[in-house]
């Protein structure tokens, strides 16, 4: 534990010494993190399981992705849904329920031993978008603005979307459940994300309102805004766990309340101390990554399992995107663009993480397989690879 804490800071520390010459270079800090919890990895690899199914890691992974959750849901910028709403709408609820099915098909025919609720929490893991590995395209100016911006509404709301169904799967997938069929799980899941929705809708207005009226009277300062932020994710998400509710849910609907309601010039400013924690934990599950990739493919992995992920990364998401887009206002190599710009990241591996803990020891190994295998292709495809500006420019010259 010891020497991962060291590991961890050494390496922060060195990124951020060096990060404007390392940007330059295209790697970014998930990327060093990833190489160091790997290193560590190889002196571990024996306890990551031990480490990892318990009560107490459980808790911190949940706490960590309700906060990036919340990071994720303020983030949305030009209204609720963007400077596009109904080409939002059209990825969030066409494409991502179309990437989620197609994930479940490819899997009942690569991944034959898991059973459909498995294969559903798998494709839980391995759909979702997250650009921490890759965060330089959402900057990349030789991408069009609002191929940017539907990324960016994209990445903020698919995690959020996707873990109720995700929390639903395991309730009916894990060796812990007593849901027998996808009733029970419904029963479980539809009162939990109700009860979530409420908590995060009343304490997203209270807090935001609470904040507003403080600003107005000089009750506050900004340094205690910025520490109320930091509050909102864990208030809403022990209060929803203590009546039963998702506490995950919670927390993205609080973001969003918060982003919605909060009026203050200086709001973005307040936001910076959480999101500066949410990269801290992020790190951490990156570190964390590193070592439990070890212990993955250590288990070994099957040509199956290899075929599956690289069709996470490409046809699972292409396709749906393609085709929701169909007759909208984005050209043909638009939409490919949209399709191709996917990377994987702190989402997948925070809900492999859980997964890993709910599930038995078979369903477990497979389903942490398919998280790391995705992660660290989409590392090599968007980060390592900066394949990204290399499609960008063929697609300009194209259009030329």
């Amino acid at each position: 534990m010891l020497l991962s804490i060291v590991v961890v800071a050494v390496v922060v520390v060195i990124w951020a010494l060096f990060a404007a010459r390392i940007h330059q270079w295209r790697i970014t800090a998930p990327i060093m993190v990833v190489c160091a919890g790997i290193a560590v990895g190889f002196s571990t690899r024996a306890t990551v399981a031990d480490r990892l199914d318990t009560e107490v890691a459980l808790h911190i992974v949940e706490i960590i992705l309700a906060v990036l959750l919340f990071v994720d849901a303020t983030e949305v910028r030009g209204g609720p849904l963007g400077h596009d709403p109904r080409s939002a709408l059209r990825v969030l609820f066409i494409a991502l329920p179309l990437s989620l099915a197609l994930a479940v098909g490819l899997g009942a025919w690569l991944l034959p031993g898991a059973s459909w609720a498995v294969l559903l929490v798998i494709a839980c893991v391995v759909v979702p978008t997250d650009f921490a590995p890759a965060a330089s395209i959402l900057r990349n100016k030789r991408i069009p603005r609002r191929v940017r911006d539907l990324l960016a509404v994209e990445g903020g709301y698919n995690d959020g979307i996707v873990s109720p169904v995700f929390l639903a799967a395991l309730v009916l997938a894990g060796h812990r459940s007593q849901a027998q069929t996808l009733a029970d799980a419904l029963r479980t899941a539809v009162p939990s994300a109700l009860a979530a929705v409420l908590v995060g809708l009343l304490v997203g207005f209270g807090l935001a309102w609470a904040m507003n009226a403080a600003e107005r009277r000089g009750f506050s300062t900004e340094q205690s805004q910025r520490i109320a932020l930091v509050a909102a994710p864990l208030l809403s998400y022990a209060v929803s766990v203590g009546v039963q509710g998702n506490g995950f849910v919670a927390a993205f609907v609080c973001g969003l309340v918060v982003n919605a309601i909060r009026r203050s010039p200086a709001y973005r400013r307040e936001l910076e101390l959480v999101d500066d924690i949410g990269f801290l934990l992020t790190i951490v599950m990156w570190f964390v990554f590193g070592g439990v990739a070890v212990y993955a493919i250590a288990q070994g992995v099957e040509w199956g399992m290899v075929v599956y992920c690289l069709a996470a990364l490409s046809v699972v998401r292409v396709v749906p995107i393609l085709l929701s887009l169909w007759g909208s206002r984005f050209t043909a190599r638009e939409r490919v663009l949209l399709g191709v710009l996917g990377p994987r990241g702190t989402t997948s591996i925070v809900f492999g993480l859980l997964a890993f803990n709910e599930l038995g020891n078979a369903d477990a190994d497979t389903t942490v397989t398919a998280m790391v295998l995705t992660v660290l292709g989409s590392v090599v495809l968007h980060g390592i690879g900066s394949s990204a500006t290399g499609l960008v420019g063929g697609i300009r010259q194209a259009r030329r």
